[in-house]
């Protein structure tokens, strides 16, 4: 990855797909690190966070994620994700952020040196062809270490950079305060977690993000089909 201190830095993270391949190489995202990292990195000038949200519900699973980004740092752009019923008779929710994305990069450009575009959609391969040739470098972060990779070959290709998501791990990943605290207890009775009276929780107790939306095939939309988990970015 290449940054420069003095490179004013703007982050456009496409929520949906960022999360889709942080769960396909199994770790969560720790939002508040993320910033971070990258504000250590470079001059970060704004971070902008999209993604759809289901406003019929009396609670929304994203609701926490969207909240907590909002106060710590991050501008986010939503709107109401669609309803649909499908052949099958399933409901079926969709929401797509790229058009939102692709307008705010494309009029704030010329504020930033550098523009990482969090996604891996082959979709914003124009996108970013348009943005180089107004002199910005673009890096692009998604991963190819998952099956099938989750980036868009002709994307990567057309990125000045592209920064493999694993390679990011060791810097953003979220650390689960209950299994620490099971590991640590663990090492100091030399005792089974379970056998010392600590119990991991289940996967699904883990407050992670949403694992709902799934880019489709035509990149029309992202689809919600089942329900989410929100993430408060490791913070209390």
């Amino acid at each position: 990855m290449i940054l420069y201190p003095t490179e004013k830095l703007g982050l456009f993270i496409d929520g949906s797909n960022l999360y889709n391949a942080a769960r396909a190489l199994n770790f969560d995202i720790d939002y508040k690190k993320l910033l971070q990292y990258f504000a250590k990195n470079g001059h970060l000038v704004r971070a902008f966070y999209y993604t759809a949200l289901i406003e019929d519900q009396e609670y929304s699973p994203i609701r926490p994620l969207v909240d907590w980004l909002d106060y710590n740092g991050y501008t986010m752009v939503t709107k109401p994700a669609k309803e649909y019923t499908d052949s099958a008779g399933r409901r079926k929710i969709k929401g797509n952020m790229d058009i939102e994305l692709a307008v705010d990069v494309m009029e704030m450009s010329e504020r930033f040196d550098h523009i990482v575009l969090f996604s891996g959609d082959g979709d914003f391969l124009s996108l970013v062809d348009a943005v180089q040739r107004k002199g910005v470098r673009v890096s692009v972060v998604s991963t190819v270490r998952s099956k099938p990779p989750m980036i868009s070959d002709d994307l990567r290709r057309q990125a000045d950079n592209f920064i493999e998501l694993q390679d990011l791990a060791e810097h953003i990943t979220r650390d689960h305060p209950q299994k620490a605290a099971g590991q640590a207890r663990n090492k100091i009775t030399n005792e089974n977690p379970k056998a010392s009276g600590y119990e991991e929780p289940p996967e699904e107790d883990y407050v992670g993000d949403y694992d709902y939306f799934d880019d489709d095939d035509e990149g029309e939309f992202d689809e919600i089909d089942e329900p989410a988990r929100a993430s408060n970015g490791g913070q209390a």
